[in-house]
């Protein structure tokens, strides 16, 4: 078989790409704020409307569903960083490298200055958050996690949701070996046997393994994919999900390019360099909905059963039971707001949330005045970029 012929069978089917109807747009929005507003928060709609198709549609929305996935009081963010998180750091010299050459994970026609800013707050998240927790290593590709973070939320939010995904979802990630990592990638031939057991026998053949697949795991496939609203989709997902799910999500892509694999000749080095590149035009919703599937019908506590899994003790799956129970006690965050104000009213403006640019003349002021300090940066980005900017510009204070 071709290969012109074989990449034709992966053409996204239409809608794959996950674009909603403008009055299910309007459903989902008005779904999503009732699950906010409720008290306490209907996590399990917010789930279930990260599931689904589209996602969070926006990331106004991400702002708000995001935290509470995660359990996060956007009322109660960790300070900014200071210059002092940086120093003595054990991971200092390598954050800095990864940082730098990370020029890729920001929007096209950003400008220089903008990205530099940002690249100066990254390092920050990071750092204040594994010297918060000794107990974490870094690993290259965290990263490419927290830009995406930061990206949506901004520098003290992403610091939380960071802190909150580096002792949960990532947490196995952040030992001090490579031997927990290694476990978690273990379930993805376990679910590739139960689903085709002749593409499980060809790649066991070929002793491919399932190192192709490391990458898409530590960085939530942040580091192989170009599209930055892929990439936002799938964070959705997996913010939502399980922390196994990235290894189903795997486990879909490979059985969905199952007729690549077994067009190759069986040997490693031509399968791994065939899986390793994941195609960029990927049907992202059909491979959601079939990694959920997946997960739903092959349950991780039975392929755990299995003897390269069962005798190792992971603190990500472990903890995550007790973490979703945490997550549904969450009160709306118009209570949050009442609470705070209630019990520190002279904290308002010092270290509290910015207040709504539209209600805060100084905070317009400011923000004009940076723009122009930039040079209209905000002007002068691409389409993309424009999605951001002002949020962007906000969060520089």
């Amino acid at each position: 078989m071709s290969a012109s012929r074989r990449r034709g069978q992966r053409q996204p089917s239409p809608g794959a790409a996950g674009e909603l109807p403008g009055s299910q747009k309007k459903q989902k929005r008005l779904l999503i704020h009732r699950a906010l507003t409720r008290d306490p928060v209907d996590v399990e709609s917010l789930r279930g409307a990260a599931f689904s198709q589209g996602g969070l549609l926006t990331d106004e929305v991400r702002r708000k569903v995001w935290p509470k996935l995660l359990g996060v009081n956007v009322y109660s963010l960790p300070p900014k960083p200071g210059r002092d998180v940086r120093q003595n750091h054990r991971d200092y010299n390598q954050v800095l490298l990864d940082v730098r050459r990370s020029t890729r994970r920001f929007p096209p026609g950003m400008h220089e200055e903008q990205r530099e800013i940002l690249q100066e707050q990254l390092i920050g998240v990071i750092l204040q958050v594994l010297r918060a927790h000794p107990e974490l290593h870094y690993y290259q590709g965290y990263h490419d996690i927290a830009v995406t973070l930061l990206l949506v939320s901004g520098e003290r939010m992403s610091i939380a949701l960071l802190e909150r995904l580096s002792t949960l979802h990532l947490r196995d990630f952040m030992d001090p070996t490579m031997d927990s990592t290694k476990h978690i990638l273990n379930y993805l031939m376990p679910i590739l046997q139960r689903e085709s057991p002749r593409l499980h026998d060809f790649m066991q053949r070929a002793e491919v393994g399932t190192i192709f697949a490391l990458s898409w795991l530590i960085t939530w496939y942040g580091h192989v994919l170009t599209n930055f609203h892929h990439i936002l989709r799938l964070y959705d997902f997996f913010l939502a999900s399980h922390p196994l799910m990235a290894v189903y999500f795997a486990a879909a892509i490979v059985l969905y390019r199952e007729e690549e694999v077994l067009a190759c000749d069986c040997d490693m080095p031509s399968i791994h360099q065939l899986l390793s590149r994941i195609p960029q035009d990927l049907p992202y919703e059909t491979l959601v909905l079939r990694a959920h599937q997946l997960f739903q019908r092959l349950p991780h506590t039975e392929l755990a059963k299995q003897a390269a899994l069962q005798h190792h003790k992971s603190i990500t799956i472990g903890s995550f039971s007790e973490f979703q129970q945490a997550a549904s006690c969450q009160r709306p965050d118009a209570v949050l707001r009442q609470q705070q104000l209630h019990s520190a009213p002279s904290k308002a403006g010092a270290g509290g949330l910015l207040p709504p640019a539209e209600h805060s003349p100084l905070v317009k002021a400011a923000v004009w005045g940076i723009t122009a300090t930039l040079g209209a940066a905000a002007l002068a980005v691409t389409h993309t970029a424009l999605e951001w900017a002002p949020d962007f510009l906000l969060q520089l204070f």
